[in-house]
Parts: C-alpha cells; structure tokens; sequence
C-alpha cells in the first residue's frame, strides 16, 4: 500500500490526514492484534442494554479492517470471544452470536472487494452449527485473497491454544527432543503467521486477558482509554504512528553511540 492509497478514503483537512502523513510505510508492523474491550461500558454510559455496546461496536470492527487493509498491514487478529465468555447471561452471548453471523453476511462482499482472506482462530468446533456453518463460508469464499488476513479469535484461549499446539505435537509423533519453539510454534493456531509486533488494548485495562499468550512474547503494547465502539481509524493510525517511535530491542540492548563507533 501507498500514502496516496489510504488518502483516498480520509478526509481532506482531517485530523486523520495529519496522522496518516505520519506514518512511515517502510515500519509497518506486520502483525497487529487487538482486545476490543468497553462495549459494556459504552453501553453503560448511555443507559442502554450491554447488547447495544456490541452492536455499535460492529461499526469499529469495520473501519479498523478496512483501514488495516488500505494501510498494508499484513496480519489483523481481533479477540471477539474468548473460552471465559462462555460465562456471560446466555442471551448477551446469542446477541454476540447473532452479530456475528451478521457481520459475515453483510461484510463478505467488503472482504472480497478488499482481497482480504478471513480465518477464524480457536475453537471453532465448540461453537454451534448455524454459527460454524457462517464461518465457513466466510473461510472458503475469501480463501483465495491474497492481501491482509484477518482472524477473528472465537471461542479462544491462550492458555487453550498452547495445550491444543502441545496435544497437536503429540499426535504428530514430533521427539522431546526435535520440539524447540519454531518447531512448536507450527501447532498453533497461528502456524505459518508473523506474531505480533504491536497489541491494542481498548478501555485503558492493563492486562492481555488470556490473548495470544505465546505470540506476544516481544510485542509492543498500546494502551488507550478509547472505547471499542467509540475506536475509529483515528485511532489506529495513533497506534502505528506510536509504535514506529518505539525502540525495539527484543530483549537485548542497544549498542551505544561510543560503542557503534568504536574500532
């Protein structure tokens, strides 16, 4: 993707003409993943059913895709249901159900439009049919896009993920001794993926909530007090532009200017 590319779709003027601008195409991160959180809240706020928070967080969902995609961003994973939202009044979980079967119907033709190929992480399985059955089609019409890939994570559990790659290892017939974490890493979920560099955080909470445990091991956080429904493509910009400034060092350190000069 382009600077021209994404100007395409902003504003003249804007605020998110300025951010875009900003970024440097060069330092994308090539995986960003994000823990929609507030929709409670949101709702809350406005004296409406928690329901109404995810349904006006559809909204957030769409613009962060498309603009994920016009910027060049290779992997996009969203944590929509994770295994402890099973927990929730059994008629919040429908409505989320509902939405997204919603979401898949109405979407499809945006995915295809944008050569984004959808996949699901988790585990799907467990989910009911009419639910599983919207999945795959959603999975099998975009199978041959060849630009952004964007997971939905259902049903999913970081912890449930690196036990499923461990039961996965084993039934493969892999040695102790052949399994290191490349080799292990093949098992997950995300098997063939970048992990990722930058991790959004919605609402201002300070925890990762059982998302993408292994993954994330070197990603660069970003936190904001925005809520899921109210984060727009503003929003994400801020995010890259954010990260691009960070030092990434992967757990060694940065030689100093002596030492980078030194003979």
């Amino acid at each position: 993707m382009s600077l021209e590319q994404l100007l395409a779709s902003i504003p003249p003027g804007s605020h998110d003409e300025t951010l875009a601008r900003q970024v440097n195409f060069e330092q994308l991160p090539a995986h960003v993943a994000i823990i929609m959180d507030g929709n409670g809240r949101w709702a809350a706020q406005r004296h409406l059913p928690r329901v109404e928070g995810h349904r006006a967080g559809i909204d957030s969902v769409r613009d962060v895709v498309e603009t994920s995609a016009r910027l060049g961003i290779e992997v996009l994973t969203l944590y929509a249901f994770s295994v402890e939202n099973w927990k929730r009044p059994r008629a919040e979980v429908n409505t989320l159900m509902m939405l997204l079967k919603r979401y898949i119907r109405l979407e499809l033709s945006t995915l295809l439009k944008n050569n984004i190929q959808f996949r699901v992480i988790g585990r799907a399985e467990e989910l009911s049919p009419d639910v599983q059955h919207e999945l795959e089609l959603g999975i099998r019409q975009t199978a041959t896009n060849t630009g952004m890939q964007f997971n939905i994570a259902l049903n999913y559990g970081g912890r449930a993920e690196i036990v499923d790659a461990a039961r996965r290892a084993i039934a493969a017939g892999v040695a102790a001794d052949d399994l290191d974490e490349r080799r292990f890493s093949d098992f997950l979920y995300t098997a063939g993926q970048p992990d990722p560099d930058l991790l959004i955080r919605t609402s201002g909470e300070m925890r990762v909530s059982n998302f993408l445990l292994w993954q994330i091991a070197y990603a660069e956080i970003w936190v904001t007090e925005t809520l899921w429904p109210d984060f727009r493509r503003r929003d994400l910009l801020e995010a890259v532009v954010a990260y691009q400034k960070r030092d990434r060092r992967y757990g060694g350190i940065k030689p100093s200017p002596v030492a980078l000069g030194a003979k």
